[in-house]
């Protein structure tokens, strides 16, 4: 696949070149019902985690210069069964993440003019497939443009309108208690960075443009103003759900749910102003689920195929498969559910991935990093049956069908079994792999080779225009090697 070198100002151009529409709903969400502290924590844990982006991504792009998503360094590092481990957690994400998006037009259209979102839903996955068919990933890149230009504009206007037109209610600002700290508010500190963190690797698009990225100092440039422009927009984006609240606008009559609190306080301003941010957002939506359906393409043709399959056969299965995601999203499920489940299966699998980058651990293999994610599922489910008193309750809370807001400890033992848990069953699994192999070392009278480091790079696989890494200068695009030893998963 040919390299598309990108500059700083356009590879991270927007809030996450993903979900918008979705994210920002989540940050009303959660200022509604965890106030202030919040929404402080829930837009720090959004947008500092791409600053580790800056940091593992040369890592990565010197270790796998050839690749363009996470799913390639696994192969090299880890073998084929991990490899393919991942891409599968990778498209469930891109599926969980395009219902969601789904789901938030179609209740945003709702709530701003009382029609059916499903007409407007069809069309949106209608043109994105087939300008996406046409265009590929470089469509992508524009329309991530034209979506960053598009965010600032709805938050310029949503600022104006909302600070001229609205009148704060005072005696809603103390009987809300949103300016108080709660249970939720310090689990947030916790859950919020350890799921959306970890839910980044899954993204695609992020992969790409670190993987585009020209340089790596275009790349720490990148995602340096990323982080500020992330911060600054969900912040006030965020807060409007606190605006809404002090208003009267929300929960409003009947009573509506926080992820759309927004846009209740949006009814409150001239039609004119609802209409311009009503086009903005249906935009908005149709640049992040292009880059969902660009990124499964991308998965599916290199990581199942290995590019051998025609491509207009995926585009034809990613078509197929936005039919689930219609019918799914159409049942208005939970948004934040949806971003939870997902989170949690991140959770279990990339801290046990991620050790791999570390050249001391050169003896960890695929088999760890695939029984670990399994196992942080197991546990969570085992924490589960344990906390409820009961399996059913256990298996429910995989799904966290409580939510986030349940007023207990479940969501957040949750998210401290799936990683913990994790890394003890890698570790568990490390011990018996080694076992296993030493006692086949012994029965047949071959050398007990599990701890023997890797031979360094030989010059046939080293890349780039020649020389040492050092002897180019980065601004003609950095020097890689690539690793010798093919990635082994037992």
């Amino acid at each position: 696949m040919p390299k598309i070198y990108l500059p700083a100002n356009v590879y991270w151009d927007s809030k996450k070149a993903t979900d918008w529409v979705g994210m920002e709903i989540l940050g009303k969400e959660i200022s509604t019902v965890a106030g202030v502290q919040g929404l402080v924590v829930y837009t720090l844990s959004s947008s500092l985690p791409l600053l580790v982006f800056g940091y593992l991504g040369p890592i990565i792009r010197r270790k796998c210069p050839e690749g363009f998503v996470l799913t390639e360094w696994t192969r090299q590092r880890y073998g084929v069964v991990t490899a393919l481990y991942l891409s599968l957690l990778t498209l469930i994400t891109l599926f969980l993440y395009m219902v969601a998006e789904l789901s938030a037009l179609q209740q945003i259209i709702n709530a701003l003019t009382g029609l059916n979102g499903l007409p407007a839903v069809i069309v949106e996955c209608a043109v994105t497939t087939i300008y996406t068919s046409l265009g590929g990933f470089r469509i992508s890149f524009i329309t991530d443009n034209i979506q960053g230009a598009m965010v600032v504009g709805l938050v310029i206007l949503a600022v104006i309108t909302v600070g001229v037109e609205t009148k704060i209610d005072r005696s809603l600002v103390d009987s809300s208690g949103l300016l108080n700290s709660s249970l939720l508010g310090w689990q947030l500190i916790y859950i919020l960075p350890v799921a959306i963190l970890t839910n980044d690797f899954f993204i695609s698009g992020f992969w790409m443009r670190t993987f585009a990225s020209k340089t790596d100092k275009d790349l720490r440039i990148g995602v340096s103003i990323a982080t500020v422009a992330v911060t600054c927009i969900l912040g006030l984006v965020g807060a409007t759900g606190l605006l809404a609240a002090w208003t009267g606008a929300w929960p409003g009559n009947p009573p509506q749910g926080g992820d759309i609190a927004f846009f209740l306080l949006l009814e409150e301003l001239p039609a004119w102003v609802v209409g311009i941010v009503l086009v903005m957002v249906v935009s908005l939506s149709t640049a992040a689920f292009d880059s969902f359906q660009s990124a499964m393409v991308s998965t599916g043709s290199n990581d199942l195929f290995r590019n051998k399959l025609n491509l207009w056969y995926i585009r034809a299965a990613v078509v197929l498969i936005i039919f689930p995601v219609v019918v799914v999203a159409l049942k208005s499920p939970d948004i934040l559910q949806v971003y939870l489940i997902s989170d949690l299966v991140s959770a279990s699998s990339i801290p046990v991935l991620v050790i791999g980058l570390s050249d001391a651990c050169y003896w960890w293999r695929g088999f760890e990093v695939v029984v670990g994610g399994l196992g942080g599922l197991l546990t969570v489910f085992i924490f589960g049956t344990i906390y409820f008193g009961n399996a059913h309750e256990g298996a429910y809370l995989l799904l966290l069908e409580n939510g986030l807001y349940s007023n207990d400890w479940s969501a957040f033992g949750a998210f401290v079994a799936a990683p913990v848990g994790g890394l003890l069953w890698a570790a568990g699994a490390f011990a018996l792999r080694v076992a296993f192999q030493w006692i086949q070392a012994k029965r047949k009278g071959v050398r007990f080779d599990a701890f023997d480091r890797p031979p360094p790079p030989s010059p046939a696989l080293y890349t780039g225009r020649g020389g040492s890494p050092e002897d180019e200068p980065e601004e003609h695009g950095p020097t890689f090697s690539v690793s010798p030893q093919k990635g082994k998963f037992f």
